[in-house]
């Protein structure tokens, strides 16, 4: 099953915030073989979309899936692609996205000057807004060739849990400051008050303290909570490429020189094994 929602020409700028002048429509394509996440499979169903609603810009989550289907679909339909954008479009002269570049490490303006516009945008690039009104949703019928399953997924392998690091609002990530695996349970606890996912450092999954599904950083999962809690992480630039699109990092940490300190918008110095007992018990007390 696959859901498409277009705003097309019917998107107009309006004092730099965008907001749906006219209506809005979910085209429901419901072809079994797009639940095996065949990336050209999706770009053809979004690229005739885009034709049939006369579609002028094409916005997608920026993620492993879709942000390469976008950059399928910029090349079938000639369109301006900008992915991992931070900020919603500037348009007050042209059209101008704002991008994390260098896995996070700086941000660049890029103009898009073709008709055609597709940008990739990042969790949390903006705030989330509640709109009136009723989307209509409309079967969407797509003839998918064989050329557009020319790639078979041999295997799919899910990380398990109660809460996924990629769909988290919350993670709690612990590092070497643990000190070993067995001393991670005060932290799913903190995790599971919170209704968080918990995450790791790489040298933590290295050394199979946690499993690798957990690592955040440039090299793992890159995730953007509301809230992510670095325990005992020191800080290295690669794992702060994973988590610096997070609205809210609170560091707890012994070492008052920890360089994870200078990217934390709260932070605490203290043993962790004291902190973050008394941390669940008073969140639990204010629950």
């Amino acid at each position: 099953m696959l859901r498409l929602l277009y705003w097309a020409r019917l998107m107009r700028p309006r004092c730099n915030n965008w907001v749906n002048m006219v209506h809005q429509k979910v085209l429901h394509a419901a072809d079994a073989k797009l639940e095996k996440g065949v990336i050209q499979a999706y770009a053809s169903v979004i690229t005739k979309a885009m034709a049939d609603e006369n579609a002028e810009i094409l916005v997608l989550a920026n993620s492993s899936l879709a942000t390469p289907v976008a950059a399928k679909v910029a090349v079938k339909t000639g369109a301006s692609f900008a992915s991992n954008v931070t900020e919603l479009p500037d348009t007050t002269a042209g059209f101008k996205v704002k991008r994390s570049i260098y896995t996070g490490k700086a941000f660049c303006w890029q103009e898009l000057k073709n008709t055609k516009k597709v940008i990739a945008i990042k969790k949390n690039a903006a705030e989330i807004t509640e709109g009136g009104g009723n989307a209509t949703v409309t079967p969407y019928q797509v003839a998918l060739t064989d050329a557009d399953f020319n790639t078979t997924i041999l295997s799919t392998e899910k990380a398990t849990g109660d809460v996924l690091l990629p769909e988290a609002e919350i993670v709690v990530s612990g590092g070497r400051g643990m000190k070993g695996p067995e001393h991670w349970g005060i932290l799913e606890e903190l995790a599971k008050t919170l209704g968080a996912a918990t995450g790791c450092s790489k040298p933590v999954s290295d050394m199979n303290w946690r499993p690798h599904h957990e690592h955040v950083g440039q090299t793992g999962i890159k995730v953007a909570p509301q809230l992510y809690i670095a325990v005992g992480i020191s800080g290295a630039i690669q794992h702060l490429a994973g988590v610096n699109s997070s609205k809210c990092i609170v560091v707890i940490n012994k070492d008052p020189e920890a360089p994870f300190f200078k990217a934390a918008d709260y932070g605490i110095v203290g043993d962790a094994f004291d902190v973050v007992p008394k941390l669940t018990a008073a969140i639990k007390a204010a629950l």
